[in-house]
């Protein structure tokens, strides 16, 4: 992988709903009208607005991703994507492409930064340090892919959420100093 994309890459633990970027991402559940977790703090942030919105996409498939405007937000957008429950099979594939169909919306939408939750980690019970990996091979592969130069945050609230991201980065850079 290319080392020139990994430098795109940074872990903040950070509450994702502060952060002014171009896009934020939501880990939703299908029918993207709230939930809890990051999805339910999301809303909580963006205002009735976001529901509203939101019901006029008739929900979201697993591993999709749909574009909203951020409302109350400092993020000019929030990108939905439905990840994958653990144990459901296919695990992998439709995480990869959460990542990979926010990252291509974000290039659409001419987005500079976008900041990424864990997606699945939480009440769908995605083994962190997986999720981790996935999330860092997939941005990274879609940096490549649509050559371009998207500065992108993974967000984590827990430190153990952070150690998993910075060691998928290290991994992946085949370096073994930590990434900034």
């Amino acid at each position: 992988m290319n080392q020139h994309f990994i430098k795109n890459i940074q872990v903040m633990q950070v509450d994702i709903t502060t952060l002014a970027v171009d896009a934020i991402v939501n880990a939703a559940n299908s029918s993207l009208l709230g939930g809890g977790g990051v999805d339910g703090a999301i809303h909580k942030a963006a205002g009735p607005k976001l529901k509203e919105y939101c019901r006029s996409l008739g929900g979201c498939q697993t591993g999709k991703a749909k574009i909203t405007p951020g409302f109350n937000l400092p993020a000019r957008y929030v990108i939905h994507t439905v990840g994958p429950i653990w144990g459901k099979g296919d695990e992998e594939k439709l995480l990869s492409a959460c990542y990979r169909n926010a990252m291509a919306l974000a290039a659409e939408y001419a987005c500079k930064c976008i900041a990424f939750p864990a997606i699945s980690t939480g009440a769908y019970g995605y083994p962190a340090d997986l999720a981790a990996m996935v999330a860092v091979q997939e941005i990274v592969r879609s940096l490549e892919e649509m050559n371009c130069q998207i500065e992108v945050i993974l967000t984590c609230r827990s430190d153990d959420s952070c150690k998993y991201l910075h060691d998928a980065l290290i991994q992946i850079s085949g370096s073994n100093r930590p990434v900034q």
